[in-house]
């Protein structure tokens, strides 16, 4: 009961009223009962007995409630004085509205007994303490406590308060005196001293200080002619005799305060003798004045820099490279906004194209802030992360390529699909066949396209086999020579025992046509265009250009020309896409792109050495692919299956989330006499399966969708109906699927773009 009465002080509050008026009630209370007592029998006499009754009952309550609430305070004041009594601190206890309930020792010696109010104690303390007092009770009231710092004629005094119960506060006053009006005695110091606020209100100054000035300064800036002077610098004070130069040395003081001593600037000795030592040092060194002249250098940073031992540049015209002024960045450090740090910038002087690292530090000499700089050379660490850069940038643009080519290759699926069907509607002898089988053509040609931007981001798709360089080589000769023309001589160089490699041999002629076409434009006044071949082994490991090329077996291929040679600053460009140095008409830009994917779609690596006006030189290295008990016995070769083109008979289910190709393709099936499904994701698909009643009898689906992908939702519907046969499209190579998903028995991948024959004959395969 005394808990709930001391933490329910509203209840409190409301029985203290009621006691006040208490012998008004107890007299109504007796009026009741005597009426009901005189009275007659009956409703009136019950209904008096009940009020007076009730009226009793409630003034008990009452007393006993005031009763508790006293006895809880009475001990809670005793609990505070057990607590601060004896505290050195002068301490107060009041209620919500400033009264004074108890105050401590301290507080009774410091402030007096008279004050009934902590205002009216504080009020010959600091200024405003009604307004200090309530701004930290509101705090205190949410947050339990607060404390503030408040300036005093004394010093400063912190005054703080908890909230010990509801309605209850206990506040300490501690009182600090400032070290200038302490035993220290800042008046009789030789050294002039002064104390300002954070905002550059001076506040104090000693005897020294106002000789040296002539007199008591406002604010720091009438002082020093620095903005803001730091502790440790050199400063020069407005005397008044004119301007003097002092070491400044600075001590934190109290509520924020800045306590600040100056001392006579004395010259730091063996200056000399440390920059001697430091001139051998194999390690590089600048010193840099506040606004970025060199002061000073040791022979091995004028080394690096080609400078004179007497050259005082400034430190923009060493170096760049930043992004802004790289002055800006040694003033940062010089007024400490910046720690230092290192950066690589690009020298301005000495080797053309030297990068090198500059670790800045802050130091100070003789009141003087300046800037220590450590030299390293970072070139050959620049040029591998440029190599680095190079290297994702080509990474980049190959995922780039590949989704740029799948997404195309929807569009023409769309486009050629249904330039097909209307090619099913009009005859040749119509007007309107020539204009459609434009369409076709020129579509069929921007689908080549797509496949070399795939073969660059290394997703066409290749068919692999064990395949002699000579024999191609030999079977190219011909075609070759055509393509060079009649200025340019084509000379091929095999060599014995070259070994067989695996790669795709359409595609690697592809390269080798790339290769000799682009040799050949680069001799304009004609020459001579060298393939070479080479049985290579390497007994360690080949780094060149980002690339590591294992130990190993390997057959290499070189084609040479004499030709215009290539700039160094484009050889790293040469492989991009859409790359090229041709005039406009004269070329795509595809063609080394392509060469660069299929060559490392097929497990090779490709290089280049040029020089300009001399002639540029293609290194390709293929990894020997030694025979396998497969390679050796060969399966014996299934007869090809005949397939003629006629009504189709069945049900399609067609699961394609791009709706121009699902409607060409579902139209397509439809011509062709299947009964197609159609859904536009793998969900819709597995909840058009859930009918057991609905029998299918292929899949056609796209491989990459949004949700669940393809061959994902084809296992999940085969274990229910494990003898659907199943066509995987896909805009991108057939090598999308991962191994794990091209575990599906009885599927075959048509890659996109398809014809409506490529379609229709791909699901009559599957089931014939």
């Amino acid at each position: 009961m005394l808990a709930a009465v001391q933490g329910s002080s509203e209840i409190v509050a409301v029985a203290r009223r009621l006691s006040s008026r208490s012998g008004m009630v107890l007299a109504a209370a007796l009026a009741a009962l005597v009426t009901a007592a005189l009275g007659p029998a009956g409703g009136l006499r019950l209904f008096s007995i009940t009020v007076g009754l009730t009226l009793v009952a409630i003034i008990l309550m009452v007393w006993l409630i005031v009763r508790l609430a006293n006895r809880a305070e009475v001990m809670a004041e005793r609990s505070v004085a057990l607590l601060v009594g004896q505290d050195a601190t002068p301490c107060f206890t009041t209620d919500v509205h400033g009264q004074v309930l108890y105050r401590n020792a301290s507080a009774q010696a410091r402030f007096g007994q008279g004050a009934p109010t902590l205002v009216s104690a504080l009020q010959d303390h600091f200024a405003s303490p009604a307004s200090v007092m309530y701004r930290l009770q509101a705090r205190a009231a949410v947050a339990g406590a607060a404390r503030e710092d408040v300036v005093t004629r004394r010093g400063h005094s912190r005054l703080s308060v908890h909230k010990i119960a509801e309605g209850r506060f206990l506040w300490r006053l501690e009182e600090f005196v400032d070290r200038a009006q302490s035993g220290r005695g800042a008046e009789g110091l030789s050294l002039p001293m002064l104390i300002a606020n954070k905002a550059g209100i001076v506040l104090f100054t000693n005897e020294a200080m106002r000789r040296l000035l002539g007199g008591r300064p406002k604010r720091l800036d009438r002082v020093f002619s620095t903005p803001n002077p730091r502790s440790g610098e050199e400063v020069e004070v407005a005397s008044i005799d004119g301007p003097v130069r002092a070491l400044l040395a600075e001590i934190e003081g109290a509520g924020e305060r800045r306590e600040i001593y100056l001392m006579p600037a004395a010259p730091s000795a063996n200056t000399a003798t440390m920059m001697e030592d430091f001139e051998n040092l194999p390690v590089a060194l600048l010193r840099f004045s506040a606004n970025g002249q060199v002061q000073w250098s040791n022979k091995a940073a004028r080394d690096a820099l080609d400078l004179a031992s007497d050259a005082q540049p400034m430190f923009h015209d060493l170096y760049e490279g930043l992004g802004r002024s790289v002055l800006d960045w040694l003033t940062d450090v010089v007024t400490e906004r910046n720690d230092g740090g290192s950066e690589v910038l690009r020298a301005r002087r000495g080797q053309a194209d030297s990068y090198q690292q500059v670790t800045l530090r802050r130091f100070v000499d003789r009141g003087r802030p300046g800037v220590l700089a450590v030299i390293q050379d970072a070139t050959a660490m620049k040029r591998l992360e440029a190599q680095f850069v190079q290297s994702q940038k080509m990474e980049a643009i190959g995922q780039l390529a590949g989704g740029i080519a799948h997404d195309f290759n929807n569009l023409l699926t769309a486009i050629s699909g249904h330039c097909d069907l209307l090619l099913l509607r009009h005859a040749k002898e119509d007007k309107d066949f020539a204009d459609l089988a434009q369409i076709n053509q020129n579509a069929n040609r921007a689908a080549a396209l797509v496949g070399q931007l795939l073969a660059f981001s290394r997703k066409q798709t290749l068919k692999p086999e064990r395949i002699d360089l000579q024999d191609v080589l030999s079977d190219m000769a011909h075609l070759l020579n055509r393509l060079v023309g009649e200025k340019v001589r084509l000379r091929l160089a095999h060599a014995p025992d070259l070994g067989m490699i695996r790669a795709d041999k359409r595609q690697l002629e592809q390269v080798l046509m790339n290769l000799v076409v682009n040799a050949r434009d680069a001799m304009p006044e004609g020459g001579t265009i060298r393939v070479e071949t080479e049985a290579l082994t390497l007994n360690d490991e080949l780094r060149r250009d980002r690339a590591v090329v294992p130990a190993g077996e390997y057959a290499t291929i070189r084609v040479i020309d004499t030709g215009i040679g290539i700039p160094p600053e484009r050889l790293d460009k040469i492989f991009e896409p859409f790359f090229t140095t041709k005039r406009p008409g004269e070329g795509t830009g595809l063609g080394l792109s392509t060469v660069y994917g299929i060559v490392k779609q097929s497990g090779g690596f490709i290089f280049v050495d040029s020089t300009v006006d001399e002639g540029t030189v293609f290194h390709l290295y293929f990894p020997i692919h030694a025979a396998t008990e497969e390679d050796l016995v060969a399966p014996a070769a299934e007869p090809p299956r005949k397939i003629v083109m006629k009504q189709g008979e069945g049900v399609v289910l067609l699961v394609e989330d791009e709706a121009p190709v699902r409607a060409f393709a579902s139209r397509a099936l439809r011509l062709r006499g299947y009964t197609v499904l159609e859904a536009d994701c793998a969900e819709e698909a597995l909840r058009l399966l859930e009918d057991d009643s609905l029998k299918i009898d292929v899949f056609v689906t796209d491989v990459v969708m949004p949700g669940m992908d393809g061959p994902s939702w084809v296992k999940l519907a085969r274990e229910a109906r494990p003898d659907v046969r199943v066509v995987f499209m896909s805009g991108y190579a057939e090598d999308c699927l991962s191994e794990e998903q091209g575990r599906v028995p009885n599927s075959v991948f048509l890659a996109k773009p398809f014809s409506l024959n490529d379609l229709a004959t791909t699901v009559q395969g599957q089931l014939h």
